[in-house]
């Protein structure tokens, strides 16, 4: 049998990095960290549906705990004045309090603009989901949504997958809709993947969404970099 590997954890180190960045001497406190940092993206995720999120990542070292949010609308969660960041900064430490944690770390919030949401495979995923539960059929979204990511220059393909009772039918089945390229089994290309759910009246549709944004070639960039940096000799 086959064995998918889920294309972000397959990239790290490769060319994506760790959601979660802990600087601290203490390897006791590992379990605790792995914990409060799913309650708090569990919490967060919740607590910013609907405002096109793309990536939530926590930085800790022995002071403070940094939560960098990557959102297209910036402004639904900043709010008039600052007083939406104001107001989640309250709600972020008060759960933090909740969770019993050893330390009382200064909490910090950082707000980043996705300048090309198309090429974000998790908002895509939601403009699908918000389709969906508007009560839209499932064929015109997936097309619409594909051919919307594909006019994006930075996407070189697409590939959309539902899955559930879809149209209310009474039996559940699989649609997939691709274009362009999804080379998979490549570890330098740059695949973005997500997972979303719709909530529906007759059950829940499934999602997933691959994005390939062309292939990652730092390390030849580098050398390159380095040759070009050398002094030439004569001989």
């Amino acid at each position: 049998m086959t064995h998918v590997a889920h294309p972000y954890v397959q990239r790290i180190g490769v060319n994506r990095d760790w959601k979660s960045r802990w600087f601290t001497t203490s390897p006791e406190k590992f379990r605790e960290f792995l914990r409060v940092d799913a309650a708090l993206r569990k919490m967060l995720k919740k607590r910013l549906k609907g405002m096109s999120v793309d990536i939530i990542e926590i930085e800790r070292n022995q002071k403070d705990i940094r939560i960098i949010i990557k959102t297209a609308r910036p402004g639904l969660i900043i709010g008039r004045s600052g007083e939406g960041i104001n107001k989640l900064k309250k709600e972020i430490d008060l759960f933090l309090r909740k969770q019993k944690m050893s330390d009382k770390p200064e909490l910090k919030i950082d707000i980043e603009e996705v300048r090309s949401p198309e090429s974000s495979a998790n908002i895509v995923g939601q403009m699908i989901a918000e389709g969906l539960e508007k009560r839209l059929t499932f064929r015109r979204v997936m097309k619409q949504t594909a051919e919307k990511v594909m006019a994006n220059r930075d996407v070189e393909g697409v590939r959309i997958k539902l899955s559930g009772r879809l149209g209310g039918a009474d039996m559940a089945r699989i649609e997939e809709l691709k274009k362009g390229r999804i080379p998979l089994q490549t570890l330098r290309a740059d695949i973005d993947f997500a997972r979303v759910e719709a909530n529906l009246p007759y059950g829940v549709i499934g999602i997933k969404v691959w994005i390939y944004r062309g292939e990652v070639f730092t390390d030849r960039k580098a050398g390159q970099q380095e040759t070009e940096a050398r002094p030439t000799r004569n001989r």
